[in-house]
């Protein structure tokens, strides 16, 4: 499961996938986040046609509901990536519609996850798009999830799917069959914990709030 996430790289220092198409001002308006939760807006790599930078808001909208903005309706924030391709809710964004979000760690229970070397990493996950009946879109996304490895083993059943560098055109393309998305099922499996640290952070100096 993956519920919180942090992206604390400077811009300077972002994958460079990231600046090669990114909305107008981002450069001047981007700064860094300590702590990012379901609902808030993302920064994500998506690909129709060609990749692209874009904001999604961290919560899946089914494109056929009426009400976007119904809080009754869930957002899934995760999915699982066993069972995607046979979701009805999820199954035309795995397909199409894979995405790559940036973090540079993420959080389970009182600890966080993250590379020795501070790197940024990919998130893979899918998204989708809802559109209004005058043309108004919302672009929203979910974190895939997968078996733990024996770093995230201890701390939940679940973690992030990590897609690897080099991997994020195949990743974010659309398929044409499926044998083409099975070739993604090697980069779900898991990922190396060679690299990676676990590191406890609810503890604070007195006067300060923890994170949970």
């Amino acid at each position: 499961m993956c519920g919180r996430f942090e992206l604390k790289t400077r811009f300077d220092n972002l994958p460079e996938l990231l600046k090669q198409d990114y909305p107008s001002r981002l450069k001047t308006k981007y700064e860094t986040q300590n702590l990012i939760r379901p609902s808030d807006p993302v920064l994500v790599i998506k690909n129709e046609g060609k990749i692209q930078t874009t904001f999604m808001t961290w919560g899946f909208i089914s494109p056929w509901t009426k009400d976007p903005f119904d809080k009754r309706r869930p957002r899934p924030f995760n999915a699982r990536s066993e069972t995607v391709e046979g979701k009805k809710l999820f199954s035309l964004s795995w397909k199409h519609k894979r995405c790559l979000i940036p973090a540079s760690g993420f959080f389970e229970k009182a600890y966080r996850i993250r590379k020795e070397n501070y790197e940024t990493f990919w998130l893979g996950g899918i998204w989708s798009k809802w559109s209004s009946p005058d043309g108004a879109e919302i672009e929203s996304c979910c974190i895939l999830t997968t078996e733990p490895n024996d770093l995230v083993k201890p701390l939940h059943h679940r973690m992030p799917v990590i897609v690897p560098n080099g991997y994020e055109e195949q990743w974010t393309e659309g398929v044409k069959n499926a044998y083409e998305l099975k070739s993604l099922h090697p980069i779900i499996k898991g990922w190396s914990t060679t690299g990676w640290i676990v590191e406890e952070v609810n503890k604070k100096p007195k006067g300060q709030m923890n994170l949970f």
